[in-house]
């Protein structure tokens, strides 16, 4: 069975969203899960958190940065077009109940998965504190989403184009220090970014999530590409996580295993940025 899509566009520079027809992902669809995709028979699977879905009209949406070979793949594609496989959902979908004050941050592309908790966390009835960061405003991605979402909505940007000149963390550090009651806080973005993020929160009395990107394959736990340790054990983020108590996690184990393939992932996109200006793609 392919999978239609049916909306693509550029949100940011090289940040893109794409509306996939995908009913029966769409139907089972909670937030915090994710699919794993396929652009051809041939092609790489690469996961991908849902960042949308609409149960009612069968679609599911996903926000992606160009970074490897398949993004920038995935990023040619246009509305009409097909993926060859798609699937899901998948990953234990976040534990959303009502808790009171839940604080979100999230960074750069980190936002995307953000969004479905944050319209989850409402609908539970949850004061919903969101705090979205990139490196300047034009990166900024569903800024209007979020708003829309949250109850409350701060913006950092590490130039200062727009909110808060600096990190993401000093927000949440300064809602924290201000006595607010707050039961949770959700960190979702480029590794280094959940690891600090965690440590300015530990000292307080507060429980912190993350929600991971580990190298996956198959999104099932057989491979255990994506396996990760957390409070001294190994875990798969594809089937225990990807969310995880965030003191436990060992994220400079998370970090050294991401750059594992880092080599392999430069050549293909150079040999694949080659072949494109030889008008083989």
């Amino acid at each position: 069975m392919a999978y239609k899509v049916l909306k693509k566009e550029e949100i940011a520079p090289s940040v893109h969203r794409v509306v996939i027809e995908a009913p029966d992902v769409a139907k089972a669809a909670k937030a915090g899960q994710f699919i794993i995709l396929r652009i051809n028979e041939k092609g790489e699977r690469i996961p991908l958190t849902i960042a949308d879905f609409d149960k009612e009209k069968g679609t599911v949406a996903i926000i992606f940065q160009e970074m490897g070979k398949t993004t920038k793949q995935l990023a040619k594609l246009s509305a009409g077009e097909f993926l060859e496989d798609v699937v899901g959902p998948l990953g234990t979908p976040s534990d959303v109940r009502k808790l009171g004050t839940v604080i979100l941050v999230g960074g750069g592309v980190g936002v995307a998965p953000a969004y479905p908790q944050a319209k989850a966390y409402s609908k539970a009835g949850n004061k919903v504190i969101s705090i979205i960061g990139a490196r300047n405003k034009d990166l900024l991605i569903l800024e209007k989403e979020m708003k829309d979402a949250s109850s409350e909505l701060y913006i950092a940007t590490d130039d200062g184009s727009k909110g808060h000149h600096g990190f993401v963390t000093d927000i949440m550090k300064q809602i924290l220090d201000s006595g607010e009651e707050v039961a949770r806080v959700v960190i979702i973005g480029p590794p280094i970014m959940m690891k600090v993020g965690t440590g300015v929160a530990s000292p307080y009395n507060v429980e912190i999530l993350v929600s991971l990107n580990s190298i996956m394959v198959d999104g099932t736990g057989m491979c255990g590409g994506c396996r990760v340790t957390v409070d001294g054990k190994t875990r798969f983020t594809c089937v225990d996580g990807p969310e995880f108590d965030a003191r436990k996690v060992d994220f400079v184990q998370l970090m050294n295993r991401l750059a594992m393939y880092r080599g392999e992932e430069t050549k293909a996109v150079e040999k694949y940025d080659d072949e494109c200006r030889c008008g083989l793609h």
